[in-house]
């Protein structure tokens, strides 16, 4: 593989594990909560546990993934942050397509324009 340039380093990081979670209220809100483990599939109660929402909202072009870590110690915090967090995601997802639509208006400006000689 080295020969074309595919130097992967698929070494699992071993101080880096979690058993994932999955939450959901079957209709908005999807929370995984991530629980720091050690090799032997004990809790790690050194490393804090990561909760992380997700939802879709559905568009023309089909469903639109927002996610947002939640800054949160426990779940039933999670649940309570969790429309914030999603409102947040959403709006910073927006703007930046604005910001995208914004830029590629420019760049068509900059392509569009007639050079005519002498001028």
């Amino acid at each position: 593989m080295s020969d074309q340039g595919l130097d992967i380093d698929f070494t699992v990081d071993e101080s880096n594990l979690y058993r994932e979670e999955s939450i959901t209220d079957m209709k908005v809100a999807s929370i995984r909560r991530l629980v720091p483990i050690k090799t032997d599939g004990s809790e790690d109660p050194d490393r804090k546990t990561i909760f992380i929402g997700h939802t879709q909202l559905m568009s023309s072009q089909g469903p639109v993934p927002i996610q947002e870590t939640l800054e949160v110690e426990t779940l039933e915090e999670a649940i309570k942050a969790f429309p914030a967090a999603m409102e947040k995601s959403l709006k910073e997802m927006v703007d930046r397509i604005q910001q995208m639509q914004r830029e590629q208006e420019i760049m068509q400006r900059e392509e569009s324009r007639i050079i005519v000689p002498g001028r």
